[in-house]
């Protein structure tokens, strides 16, 4: 069992409802479909109406970030080096923005769309070591990758977001001893062992699991998809590696990937009663949940992104994860304690949310005839109930 930080149990020991995945907040997406970073960025809820976004004139993937009524020169400056759009980043960057205003932190964010580029990536590294900058959030996998592989041990501490288990990849020693850099990572991976105690509670005598991944997702691969694969093999469970090859294609070879699997699946489980389908954080796949369900007839569509269990028909039945706000819950926890506490990055353990997010939707659940045993229920951060309505989530115990 691995030990929790002093910061992990803290946010442990919040209520479970605020850490809770909210897949549809009470408001939108801040509207700012004139803004040059409309195409990128947005924040939701709260996030939306006390903060400012403010765009760069001579870059629009550049964006400044300040409170509503905040004047004079910020106390604290931090970078958010983002990879690309995505969904999971609208999701982390509006918790870090919730955190960072709960504690009342006088910062000024600027988000920086690198684009996977090197020399974009590198100025804007050089802009923050000279404009006050104390802190860089790393969002998402492939930012954190970036830094670790250009800025390991660089001027200014590192805390990434949205990231795969840094350990799997080759970027932390262990969860426990801290990078001894100028990096803090936090995961949003479960143990793999804990995941499957839990599929195996709907389906003790599992014999097929489809995995779905995007092929180009590196980390999702050897985070997600492979060790399911090589857990499922010692155990004599077949496995199906659903890889889409191409993320702009991902709809029609879902189509065909899932239905295959299904047929497959049939072979050795002819009612489908044995068989899962389970979705990795790969956003190419995730987004199509709905195309994901037209195929996969009476097999369980499960995630380890509770943000995929949704309202209505589209969604996962069940997810056994972590969610994209509680990671950055996590991430903002040590990022304030970084910027403002003068706790070195590097002595942090691995940011690990535990138990995971369990999120559930009892529509999907009928329908397919599967059975949620009542301990999902009572820990479930969300749930949706046999009409596809929301019952609990994180919005219901945070103020709108």
């Amino acid at each position: 069992m691995i030990r929790r930080s002093t910061l992990l149990r803290r946010l442990a020991a919040l209520p479970l409802a605020s850490l809770a995945p909210s897949s549809a907040r009470a408001q939108g997406p801040v509207p700012v479909s004139g803004e040059a970073f409309a195409a990128w960025f947005a924040v939701e809820g709260v996030a939306s109406r006390s903060w400012r976004l403010v765009a760069d004139a001579g870059d629009p993937m550049r964006v400044d970030i300040r409170r509503i009524g905040a004047t004079g020169p910020a106390t604290h400056r931090v970078l958010v080096l983002y990879p690309r759009e995505s969904s999971a980043y609208v999701t982390a960057m509006t918790r870090i923005l919730e955190i960072f205003g709960d504690k009342r932190l006088d910062v000024a964010f600027n988000a920086v769309n690198f684009d996977r580029d090197d020399a974009r990536g590198i100025a804007a590294l050089r802009r923050a070591e000279t404009d006050g900058t104390g802190l860089i959030f790393a969002m998402g996998s492939e930012s954190t990758a970036w830094l670790h592989e250009k800025y390991l041990d660089g001027r200014l501490p590192v805390v990434s977001v949205c990231s795969k288990d840094p350990v799997i990849l080759g970027q932390a020693r262990d969860y426990e001893s801290g990078s001894g850099s100028n990096f803090a990572f936090t995961s949003l991976n479960v143990p793999l062992d804990l995941q499957m105690t839990y599929v195996h509670k709907i389906k003790p005598q599992l014999r097929n699991i489809g995995i779905l991944v995007d092929a180009t997702n590196v980390s999702a691969v050897e985070t997600q998809a492979e060790p399911v694969a090589r857990y499922a093999e010692r155990r004599g469970i077949r496995s199906l590696m659903l890889k889409v090859a191409d993320p702009r294609a991902a709809r029609a070879e879902l189509s065909t990937l899932v239905a295959g699997a299904v047929g497959a699946m049939r072979r050795n489980d002819p009612g489908l009663d044995r068989s899962v389908l389970w979705i990795t954080g790969s956003t190419a796949v995730f987004r199509e949940i709905r195309t994901i369900n037209a195929h996969a007839d009476r097999v369980p569509v499960l995630s380890v992104v509770p943000e995929v269990v949704q309202a209505g028909d589209d969604s996962a039945v069940l997810s056994i994860g972590v969610s994209f706000e509680s990671n950055a819950h996590l991430a903002a926890i040590y990022g304030a304690d970084v910027l403002t506490g003068g706790v070195p990055a590097g002595s942090l353990p691995v940011g690990l949310v535990s138990p995971p997010d369990i999120a559930i939707n009892f529509r999907k659940a009928r329908e397919i005839g599967l059975r949620i045993p009542f301990r999902f229920f009572e820990s479930a951060g969300t749930v949706y109930d046999y009409e596809g309505n929301r019952v609990r989530s994180a919005d219901m115990a945070r103020p709108g």
